[in-house]
């Protein structure tokens, strides 16, 4: 048994050995199974997961036609820019040279539709240049700092692949027509924005955070001993490897003796997160299951770091301060409608039907009206309740069906309220007719 842990133990820091091995590489550098396993002595499967775990960790990026490359850790705060070996992938492009500056990022790109003169006018380092195939645009923009995407599968002259090599700057050949390669960069920047707004528990959670644990054979004197120079009373519990088998509270050492381990009375199997878990996920665990705090945990079940309560609701305040930098399907759907008052003082929502809410038969999706009376509930409760809504159950009745370009008003109200719970009965209605009723119950997450 012996033999077993120490061959497990051996396995574990020489995966860590090898990340900590493709951390220090130049950016840029190109990786491989075989290399990394020659290089460092280890099998080339023990090599195979480690470059998978770098790739998950963003260390790394497996392209088409250009393999594994070093490449530097996105920020969150970056999250809205791609890499030039992105834009590669995303119009199926061929990389004519170049290569090793697949890894830098764009900050915008510059249509070509114009005189040379003029279109030097927008283009700076960073950028990319979308144009056929003009040469004379190509070494401009080279020389100005921007990378070149070539559209009709055109190509390019020698002189310029030796520069772009030379300067480290791609000029990408893609089959597509500018206005597709337009529009498929603009979504995936679009789609970006989107995900840039929402808040994962890495974001909160600080980089070299120091974490107090216990492992299975310490005891409750131990515990003590830790709750006295921390102030802490919930402690995750280790093994010898780092790995989360347990959380210990004050409130399961009850009637403990001062020697007995802690392993005896620890919860064992715990709820965990990854850090890429959104805040309102941990909100919404944390909140459901009455926990206080949660480890975080990487793809091995290491322990990471741990969040409490307390931190995760902060951030949820920071939620509602981030700017709406992209609209999902909700936010368009009920941006059409508008906030008024009944005589008796309360919301009500009016809007129109568009082509874009309706079935194939010509009626509004029923999908759609689910969220606008989702919406019409959340709106609400922003009235009566400073927090977040999670939603328990939601039970709907379509009585009508809704044409196209009716004008429709949403009237929700409350039936029951308390601190963590509520009940939303919500109507719609279409020329004083009541076609769709839905009542919802929600769980309230706090805002401190």
């Amino acid at each position: 048994m012996e033999s077993t842990e120490e061959t497990v133990q051996e396995a574990a820091t020489k995966h860590e050995q090898i990340l900590k091995y493709i951390e220090s590489l130049k950016i840029g550098t190109k990786i491989s199974v075989r290399k990394i396993a020659e290089k460092l002595e280890v099998s080339e499967g023990t090599a195979y997961r480690a470059i998978k775990e770098a790739d998950n960790l963003g260390l790394v990026s497996t392209k088409e036609r250009v393999g594994t490359v070093r490449v530097e850790k996105k920020l969150r705060d970056n999250i809205d820019k791609l890499t030039f070996a992105e834009v590669v992938n995303m119009v199926d492009g061929e990389v004519l040279g170049g290569l090793g500056g697949l890894h830098k990022t764009l900050n915008k790109f510059v249509i070509g539709a114009m005189q040379q003169d003029a279109m030097m006018r927008y283009i700076d380092a960073g950028s990319l240049l979308i144009v056929g195939n003009r040469s004379k645009a190509h070494t401009c923009a080279l020389e100005q700092g921007a990378g070149v995407l070539i559209t009709g599968g055109f190509g390019t002259s020698e002189e310029v692949k030796q520069l772009a090599d030379q300067l480290e700057l791609p000029i990408i050949s893609s089959s597509y027509d500018t206005f597709t390669v337009a529009s498929m960069i603009n979504r995936a920047i679009y789609d970006r924005l989107i995900k840039k707004k929402i808040l994962l528990i890495e974001d909160i959670v600080p980089s070299h955070m120091q974490v107090y644990v216990l492992k299975g054979h310490h005891t409750l004197k131990d515990w003590q001993q830790l709750h006295e120079e921390t102030g802490h009373g919930r402690f995750p519990v280790v093994d010898e490897w780092n790995r989360v088998i347990g959380m210990i509270t004050s409130r399961d050492l009850i009637g403990a003796s001062p020697e007995q381990t802690i392993d005896k009375f620890m919860t064992r199997n715990p709820l965990t997160a990854a850090p890429n878990t959104s805040v309102a996920s941990a909100a919404h665990l944390m909140v459901w299951e009455g926990i206080d705090l949660l480890p975080v945990i990487d793809v091995n079940r290491k322990l990471m770091a741990v969040i409490s309560r307390k931190d995760v609701l902060k951030a949820m305040q920071q939620i509602q301060r981030q700017p709406q930098n992209g609209e999902t399907f909700e936010d368009l759907i009920w941006s059409g409608f508008a906030e008024e008052r009944s005589k008796e003082g309360q919301a009500v929502f009016r809007g129109k039907v568009t082509p874009q809410m309706t079935n194939p038969l010509g009626t509004v999706s029923e999908g759609v009206l689910t969220i606008l009376m989702t919406q019409a509930a959340y709106h609400v409760v922003q009235e009566v309740k400073k927090g977040d809504l999670v939603m328990d159950n939601m039970s709907s009745y379509f009585v009508k069906p809704v044409q196209i370009d009716s004008e429709i008003e949403i009237r929700p109200k409350f039936i029951e309220v308390s601190r963590k719970f509520g009940k939303i009965e919500v109507e719609i209605h279409h020329a004083q007719t009541l076609v769709a009723k839905s009542m919802l119950t929600a769980q309230f997450i706090d805002q401190v």
